[in-house]
């Protein structure tokens, strides 16, 4: 067994090329390689038999937890049957129409369809390129700049690259490309000006949006996207009033919006979906992680009646609609995706997720909150994070450079439990499956507690 764990780790080494990975170091072997072998419930264990509670789901999308059975046995009897079969010209499969009818019967108000993808990234590739065909399609061709924020998520392709807002995936890589815009994080924490509450800040966030609206001209903003809270850009639930003063905006000037759910949806925010949550009004919604808890890739734009009435009017005018993918709709996903919201509803999955994480985050602040090094303890529904500074009470923020963040997500995997160092800052993310119960929430709060305390003894 020992041979056999050697050797994969130098295949790993010789010949995968890992996303999101210090390539030169992994490379080298100077950081490990950790093969995952198995998982049950909330718990992943390696190849060399270590355990540990995944308090982020992967990333942030094993919604039921690892296991399920039945999601299981709905692939392999789908594989059986019917393998694959395209999505092109008016096919497609029981699998995939009844899904479709399944995420419209949970979405927000005035949803109409769903367009099937892979992953997040491709669904917003699509929610951009229907953005575009939207305008042109009412003879607005000028009508294409897309806002989105700073520190936002929304992939890793050209375009949605574009549209995140972090430097860690523009560095090198040429972007963000235009027509892509971006304004302000409603990031109260890091709020320009101190002296701003929450209601100022949201309003300051508005006004700056209003402006770069003024200053590109209306007539050139198409829409604005973003995740109802700040996923990989911090953890960060917006100021109260936030989306209902953004939406303000998008209105005033016909500005479509985007809501970016790829985290939110399907119950992390203890609701299906984060719209729901946060009041927005959104003419595109994007899907992926939660929508089959990651047992296999599926993706989803959710396109309002608004914007499927002015598709279907392209359509009339120049024929069948030019975007495809191979996969859309892959019947196996799509089971996958029907087992998934099955046991949502059976497990009572949003419930728990609103409840199990009032109580984790409740705690979390109570074990740590007070710390001198711990700005801030934040999140929303089943998320959380701790941020933490050189000094709480100037806001001194540490050196990148030292690393605090990483050190203290390596000292909680010491401690058998996983959460994220999350990019540009020194946050420690938290977004368990939501299947999650109170006892092993206190399993994490204790784990991050006692790593806190290990790190920071020693600086």
């Amino acid at each position: 067994m020992l041979d056999k764990r050697n050797e994969l780790n130098a295949w790993d080494r010789d010949h995968f090329f890992h996303p999101s990975t210090h390539m030169g170091t992994h490379a080298r072997g100077e950081t490990p390689t950790r093969v995952i072998a198995g998982a049950e419930g909330v718990y992943i264990t390696d190849t060399n038999g270590k355990k540990s509670l995944d308090a982020f789901a992967g990333l942030y999308c094993v919604n039921v937890g690892y296991g399920r059975q039945k999601i299981a046995d709905a692939i392999a009897e789908q594989a059986k049957n019917l393998a694959y079969y395209h999505a092109y010209v008016g096919h497609g499969t029981e699998a995939s129409i009844t899904l479709s009818k399944m995420i419209i019967d949970r979405a927000p108000e005035g949803m109409s369809r769903v367009y099937f993808g892979l992953s997040g990234s491709d669904a917003n590739e699509t929610n951009i390129k229907l953005i575009w065909y939207y305008n042109n399609i009412l003879g607005r061709p000028e009508k294409k700049k897309i806002i989105s924020r700073w520190r936002g998520y929304h992939g890793s392709g050209v375009m949605t690259g574009s549209l995140t807002g972090l430097e860690l995936f523009h560095n090198a890589f040429d972007l963000p490309r235009a027509p892509i815009l971006h304004t302000e994080a409603p990031y109260f924490f890091r709020r320009p000006d101190r002296l701003m509450d929450e209601e100022q800040f949201a309003q300051y966030c508005a006004d700056k949006l209003e402006e770069m609206i003024l200053a590109e001209g209306p007539e050139t903003v198409a829409a604005f996207i973003g995740e109802p809270i700040l996923g990989t850009g911090g953890i960060v639930p917006p100021p109260k009033t936030y989306w209902r003063k953004i939406q303000a905006v998008l209105d005033k000037y016909d500005v479509l919006l985007v809501a970016d759910e790829v985290i939110s949806g399907f119950g992390r925010l203890g609701t299906m979906f984060g719209s729901d949550h946060y009041g927005m009004k959104p003419d595109l919604i994007t899907i992926a992680k939660g929508l089959t808890s990651a047992y296999a890739p599926l993706s989803g734009s959710i396109v309002s009646d608004k914007m499927w009435r002015v598709l279907v009017q392209g359509s009339d005018q120049l024929g069948a609609i030019g975007h495809g993918w191979t996969y859309s709709a892959h019947p196996i996903c799509a089971a996958a995706g029907i087992a998934n919201l099955e046991l949502i509803d059976e497990l009572g999955i949003v419930e728990n997720a609103g409840a199990t994480g009032a109580y984790f985050r409740s705690e979390l602040a109570k074990a740590i909150g007070d710390h001198k090094h711990v700005g801030e303890v934040r999140g929303d529904g089943l998320m959380a994070a701790i941020e933490f500074v050189e000094d709480r009470d100037d806001r001194a923020f540490f050196d990148p450079a030292r690393k605090i963040g990483p050190q203290v997500a390596a000292a909680l995997l010491e401690r058998g439990v996983i959460g994220r160092a999350m990019p540009q800052g020194d946050i420690l993310g938290f977004a368990p499956p939501l299947c999650l119960t109170r006892d092993e929430a206190d399993i994490v709060v204790k784990a991050a507690a006692g790593a806190i305390e290990s790190v920071f003894s020693k600086l």
